[in-house]
């Protein structure tokens, strides 16, 4: 559960400032619908694990039975909703009551020179856990600890097959406290033993490789603060090309994320974040376009042909007389993005290269061209009165957002701060993402 709930938190995201970039806040609302899906999930994994083998013996007055059970598959499992709530300053505790397993395997039976074997069912009824976690920053990385845990088992029942259990199986049933009492001791001792895998996964998570030119540093600048009816993580949240990794030339600014209880979570996204992910791409050299002579209308006045461009460079269509031509627009500096109050200001330089296509050479370089200050006011023009207008608009009435790694935003509502965006949203998740291999 633990898992899934913090990489929901940290998957919607090392700077050179102690300011998080990111926040991120999972409600109460938010816990008990991870909670729903890991009870689902679990359900559907006890049915498919193997289990460890158990030996032991019961003494039958004449001697030791020494016995194996191995082979061993769970049946049936009925595993009732956990009880979950934050425990402020602290971290979550949990709780299930009435978890009843039904497992089938095989035995195997040494009384001095007699060996047997059969087959054998046990049911496992009334078993309860109860658990406290505590959430830490460790290092860089967020840990969880088993700070308490108590486990009870309501009853066992097991019955022999085959061989000569006939034999033993009236001894057994005087054991079955026994055979309880053994049960109940493996439960904390596996549950914390899970709690540390989960641990190793978080240790090894400080960067995500979002796509092949960048990736996203999810360190914590701070210990994760746990709230009466919320749980929140401040995060580095500073994006690097993988190609050439540098800081940029700006620093992260503070913020305070006012989120909201009613929507599972709410993501506070700085300008520092967004601006990193753009001087990143930017590094990685890939804020490009091409532009050709087929992506321009047929009616269009104007194509991208070396005659065209004769009234501005004459001697072009005298040395490369009518080939086609392509441009390569590019930002030539960082993209720069800034938040202002229910606005979002984008300021892009850009330059083009031109070229002209030979046919069984390639391409030709021709010249370079710097936007302008009349074009790049045109093209601030047509942000401001067209494109920021209708964001803006859209944003009042909440983003359609993809599905990301399985999940996907619903029922978002964006809003624009000074400095920063907040994202509240609920979240869902398709049926195949809590499987094992993708945790």
């Amino acid at each position: 559960m633990w898992l899934v709930t913090t990489f929901l938190l940290m998957a919607i995201t090392q700077t050179h400032a102690d300011y998080a970039s990111l926040q991120a806040v999972l409600s109460q609302n938010g816990l008990q619908k991870v909670s729903h899906w890991m009870t689902d999930w679990l359900q559907k994994e006890l049915s498919t694990i193997t289990l460890p083998e158990v030996s032991g013996s019961v003494d039958i007055f004449l001697g030791s039975v020494y016995y194996v059970l191995h082979d061993m598959t769970v049946n049936r499992c009925d595993l009732p909703e956990p009880s979950v709530a934050y425990s402020e300053g602290t971290g979550v505790s949990l709780q299930v009551n009435g978890l009843s397993v039904v497992i089938s395997g095989h035995w195997n039976t040494k009384f001095g020179l007699i060996h047997d074997s059969g087959w054998f069912d046990l049911a496992i009824f009334g078993t309860s856990l109860e658990t406290l976690l505590g959430f830490q920053k460790t290092e860089d990385y967020l840990s969880i600890s088993t700070l308490t845990c108590l486990a009870n088992v309501g009853g066992v029942k097991i019955h022999f097959h085959g061989g000569g259990s006939f034999i033993f199986q009236p001894f057994v049933d005087e054991f079955s406290g026994e055979i309880t009492d053994m049960i109940r001791e493996r439960i904390c001792p596996a549950f914390q033993q899970e709690i540390e895998n989960v641990n190793r996964v978080l240790a090894a998570s400080e960067t995500i490789k979002l796509d092949p030119f960048v990736y996203l540093n999810v360190s914590l600048t701070d210990p994760p603060v746990v709230f009466q009816n919320g749980f929140e993580l401040n995060v580095k949240g500073e994006f690097y090309s993988a190609r050439c990794p540098s800081e940029p030339p700006f620093s992260p600014n503070h913020f305070d994320l006012q989120w909201q209880a009613d929507y599972m979570m709410s993501v506070g996204i700085s300008e520092f974040c967004v601006n990193s992910a753009a001087f990143a791409y930017f590094k990685s050299g890939i804020l490009n376009v091409t532009i050709t002579d087929g992506m321009i209308p047929k009616g269009s006045p104007i194509h991208l042909n070396t005659s065209q461009f004769g009234s501005l460079i004459p001697q072009l269509p005298k040395k490369y007389p009518d080939m086609e031509m392509e441009i390569v627009l590019y930002a030539s500096d960082n993209p720069k993005i800034s938040f202002n109050q229910t606005v979002i200001n984008l300021d892009v330089s850009a330059a083009a290269k031109f070229y002209a296509i030979d046919t069984h050479t390639g391409l030709i370089p021709l010249f370079r061209l710097d936007m302008t200050e009349a074009i790049e006011r045109i093209g601030r023009l047509v942000l401001s009165t067209i494109v920021l207008p209708r964001l803006n608009a859209q944003l009042k009435d909440g983003l359609p957002l993809p599905s990301v790694k399985g999940f996907s935003l619903t029922n978002s509502v964006m809003t624009v701060k000074n400095g920063f965006l907040i994202l509240a949203t609920d979240i869902n998740h398709s049926a195949d993402i809590l499987q094992s291999d993708k945790l």
